[in-house]
């Protein structure tokens, strides 16, 4: 007997699907757009190197999150219509997919729902000139007021925020623009902070930790993306255009501008987040795009939320989603207002550390099957587990009391994670911790 959410599955049909550039290539643009991507990417790159090492580290993130991250989980989801949940039970088994990716996706939305009400709160009281910090009497009101609300929406009205989603896309871009603008003359005149070390593989290996970071979650989603494509061309431009193309602007536009700012002396030495940038452009105008620039964070939190609470609900057919969403959103609102949200850098690690294997088994998995989707796996497929477990440790390497030694070179853990739950799962399925594929009732002629 498969569990309900293999059971009830539908693969969504070809009449659904439409072209790359009216689905993924848009979503994908939009979630690298949001703020929460590029605010804090300056700090510990452009203060040890030089803009056109960060530029070149860009690059090879971008190749990177496309190549390793993105394709197969995109194929899969478009080969067999079928969104990560489902796809994922061959992976880690039938009873294995609850937990991975199953309520892993809903846990580490609640981190991201977090860090989306941060932000909004953080950029709120700023355009309202307010000088404000976690736990502060005004942060903690306005993050409670714009978490709770954005979770209702999300648990009642998702699909007016799905409408609206693609032109608040809009708004951040047009922000980076105008900041480059103001910005641009001083990028040749951009130096190193004050009394910094030049490194660059430092700042190398930062940005390229950072990107794989923030994006692992998206691109494990890819799956579900994936379901909405036509064919593989759908998926390949999908991807160059919504995921390469998109962190190369989305990054690149504010590392500039913050070498800009830094040339300009329109920062202190000591001010390297692009809310400083933002801050130094001065008056009403800086105002006016800290609120839009929280006004465009409502798909970001609005979409955690739902996608949290539908994992829950997914996974434990029990708990109403609306009150899994509205228990995830209160925990992300403690984890906001309390500060705990604020350092990106350690949280986009923690993500990279978590999916980063998931992704890694699936697309070894796939290789090992003939690059298509074998099906689900019956019970817990501990070669998935086992690879999972590794590349969660290399993961988090960062985090451990390593020597100073190696610390330096633990990083981009995030790949290394991926690259170590690839290789474990490949070694642990030839060694017969596969087990058999259970067919599905519906449909599996969808895969390809």
């Amino acid at each position: 007997m498969l569990p309900d959410y293999l059971s009830k599955a539908s693969p969504n049909p070809a009449s659904n699907r439409g072209p790359w550039f009216s689905n993924t290539a848009p979503t994908y643009a939009g979630i690298f757009l949001w703020v929460a991507f590029y605010s804090q990417m300056a700090e510990g790159t452009l203060t040890v190197a030089h803009l056109r090492v960060c530029l070149a580290a860009l690059v090879i993130a971008a190749i990177l999150c496309y190549a390793l991250f993105y394709r197969v989980p995109a194929t899969l989801g478009m080969k067999t219509g079928y969104p990560l949940y489902v796809v994922g039970s061959s992976t880690f088994g039938t009873k294995g997919g609850y937990l991975m990716p199953g309520l892993l996706m809903g846990l580490l939305q609640i981190g991201w729902f977090a860090v989306a009400t941060y932000l909004s709160s953080d950029f709120i009281l700023k355009g309202l000139g307010i000088v404000s910090a976690p736990m502060t009497p005004s942060f903690i009101i306005t993050g409670a007021l714009w978490g709770l609300v954005m979770a209702s929406i999300a648990a009642k009205g998702i699909q007016y925020v799905a409408k609206v989603a693609s032109i608040l896309n809009w708004i951040p871009l047009l922000m980076l623009l105008i900041v480059i603008a103001k910005t641009a003359g001083g990028i040749g005149h951009h130096q190193l902070a004050a009394g910094a070390v030049p490194n660059d593989f430092a700042a190398v290996t930062t940005i390229i930790a950072g990107v794989i970071g923030f994006f692992a979650t998206a691109g494990a989603a890819g799956t579900d993306f994936g379901t909405n494509a036509r064919n593989d061309s759908d998926v390949k431009w999908g991807g160059l255009v919504g995921v390469g193309l998109a962190i190369l602007v989305a990054g690149g536009l504010p590392l500039a501008s913050v070498a800009g700012a830094h040339g300009l002396g329109l920062v202190g030495a000591d001010k390297w987040n692009y809310a400083d940038v933002v801050q130094a452009i001065g008056g009403s105008m800086a105002s006016v795009m800290f609120f839009l620039f929280a006004i465009a964070s409502i798909p970001a939190t609005c979409f955690c939320s739902f996608i949290a609470g539908n994992s829950f609900s997914t996974m434990i057919p029990g708990v109403p989603r609306v009150s899994s969403s509205m228990i995830g959103a209160v925990v992300g609102i403690i984890l906001a207002v309390t500060g705990a949200a604020a350092n990106l850098i350690s949280f986009f690690s923690i993500v990279g550390a978590s999916f980063g294997p998931i992704i890694g088994a699936m697309t070894a998995d796939y290789m090992l099957s003939g690059r298509k989707w074998a099906g689900p796996r019956e019970g817990i497929n501990m070669a998935g587990y086992l690879a999972w477990a590794v590349g969660f440790i290399v993961g988090i390497l960062p985090f451990l009391p390593l020597p100073d030694s190696i610390k330096p070179y633990v990083q981009p853990a995030g790949l290394y994670s991926f690259i170590a739950g690839y290789i474990v799962y490949g070694i642990a399925a030839k060694a017969g911790l596969q087990p058999k594929v259970v067919p599905m009732p519906v449909a599996t002629a969808a895969a390809a």
